[in-house]
């Protein structure tokens, strides 16, 4: 007999040690412990759709005629670790190696990897690209570019290929995927579902047992198996995804979800499959039904940009999550949970992701990490913040996204430049600005919008490490080209203004 190992995000019944399991003599373990639920303070929607998603998936697993261990949170007996419930489980069933599906969380590979009870970790191949694959197109580069990778990926998928080349005569359709917000939203959002009586009971324990963490647990609404999380892609599909592409990087207050599919947490937990979702979209724009612009926007974020992260990750190694290539120490403000700020956009967004433990990747990308970015916080504690507040929300995911895209504290490895901004890209991009305290077209003074101060702020105090960046010259060629008086104000006021955040100050 052999323990078959299947985390809270590996819920998926073509799971590679699932395959490799018996289910005539193997017993599967799947625990909701405290050491996962709390290793951050995740966010409470988060820990309560996976201990529902979990539940189910291992009833599904039982009417196929597998043998499962299940350990609720709430169980006495329970020993609140996945090492500790796979000793126990077997103990009681004279188990002597355990078969498992290597996790996207170093900590929990080495725990698994120290285990006393030997574990055999397969890799993961729900993913498109492997580690070996990943490794063989990064050998001998200076820099690993996404784009280059994903025409890779298009070729081994065939995905919008057309005799060899991409439809449509380019690769990416990108300029066409940066529309202003439009007047108003035509799609009513994601496809909600009320609570059944599993997720009711999960509810009522992560009421109980995380009320202090960061984020409203109700109303509850994600689909928690796979037949209604298929449902919710396919809703978006028709009604979603046509106008997604035109507006995937615009962000408007009260419409958290725009035009986006908000399938990351159901993606990452292994309840949908990326080719086949792929797929879909691919017919619908063969079928007339979307624009190729759109299609392409989401197929680069799904076999693109989700499997060129997770192999720089893997690649990268443990070592990537501590890399602070900008000696950025500022401790994260209060604002980030939830504390009063005047900055309209980062108050919304930061609401936001209080309420629905989402926000699309431009929210996080130049709002609350451009912030972080220009600010100089700890990578380290923005890490910790991303992780816990998201509900899709994985290491594997969110390393390579906070510290190499976000915070440029790989120091290029994932990004050829940092994704700093001033506020006119937000209020370009946004309808943010409008009610904001601050004024976004003001430079300086008393009212003048913090980005604008702080992007130079940022530009300044980094330029030993980023002024030979050719990205860049045309920026630091900007500041060159500005009066020293009015270059001694902006750095004065920005230096002001953060030491007002540092303070604990309303900003």
């Amino acid at each position: 007999m052999r323990l078959i190992l299947v985390l809270g995000d590996q819920l998926l019944p073509g799971l590679r040690a699932l395959r490799e399991g018996d289910p005539a003599r193997d017993v599967v373990v799947m625990a909701e412990v405290m050491g996962e639920a709390g290793s951050v303070p995740h966010h409470p929607k988060k820990i309560a759709f996976l201990f529902a998603a979990m539940r189910k998936f291992a009833a599904r697993l039982q009417e196929a005629g597998w043998q499962v261990a299940y350990s609720r949170l709430d169980d006495p007996e329970n020993s609140q670790s996945i090492v500790g419930e796979l000793l126990r489980r077997a103990a009681e069933s004279g188990a002597v190696e355990v078969l498992a599906t290597e996790p996207g969380d170093w900590r929990l590979i080495a725990a698994l990897e120290e285990s006393p009870v030997p574990v055999h970790l397969f890799e993961d191949d729900r993913f498109l690209c492997s580690h070996a694959e990943f490794d063989a197109w990064a050998e001998g580069r200076k820099e690993l570019r996404m784009e280059y990778f994903y025409r890779e990926m298009r070729r081994r998928t065939g995905l919008l290929m057309e005799g060899g080349k991409p439809a449509g005569g380019q690769w990416n359709f990108d300029a066409e995927n940066r529309k202003p917000p439009p007047g108003a939203v035509e799609f009513d959002g994601p496809l909600r579902f009320e609570p059944d009586e599993t997720v009711r009971a999960v509810l009522d324990i992560v009421a109980e047992r995380f009320a202090g963490h960061f984020g409203t647990l109700e109303p509850f609404w994600f689909p928690t198996e796979e037949n209604a999380v298929q449902a919710h892609f396919e809703h978006w599909l028709a009604a979603g995804l046509p106008r997604f592409g035109d507006y995937q990087d615009a962000m408007m207050a009260g419409q958290p979800f725009m035009y986006h599919a908000v399938i990351g947490q159901y993606l990452n937990a292994g309840l949908l499959e990326p080719l086949a979702i792929c797929r879909q979209v691919e017919a619908a724009w063969q079928a007339g039904r979307v624009p190729l612009n759109a299609a392409e926007g989401f197929i680069r974020q799904v076999i693109g940009w989700r499997e060129y992260v997770r192999g720089v990750w893997f690649r990268a190694g443990p070592d990537y999550e501590a890399r602070n290539a900008l000696d950025a120490h500022r401790p994260l403000p209060a604002l980030y949970w939830g504390a009063p700020t005047a900055m309209a956009c980062m108050g919304a967004v930061v609401a936001q992701t209080r309420d629905e433990a989402y926000a699309h990747h431009i929210q996080r990308l130049m709002v609350t990490g451009n912030f972080a970015l220009l600010a100089g916080l700890d990578p380290a504690e923005v890490q910790e913040w991303y992780l816990a507040v998201y509900a899709d929300a994985y290491p594997w995911v969110e390393a390579p996204n906070v510290v190499g895209m976000t915070l440029f504290a790989d120091g290029g490895l994932l990004a050829s430049k940092p994704y700093a901004a001033s506020g006119a890209y937000i209020d370009r991009m946004s309808d943010y600005c409008g009610g904001c305290a601050y004024a976004v077209k003001d430079k300086t003074g008393p009212n003048a919008c913090p980005f604008n101060l702080l992007y130079w702020h940022f530009m300044d105090r980094q330029r030993a490490r980023l002024g030979r960046n050719a990205r860049l010259r045309q920026v630091y060629a900007t500041w060159d080209r500005m009066d020293p008086a009015r270059r001694e104000t902006v750095l004065a006021e920005a230096e002001a203004w953060l030491a007002r955040l540092d303070a604990g100050e309303v900003v």
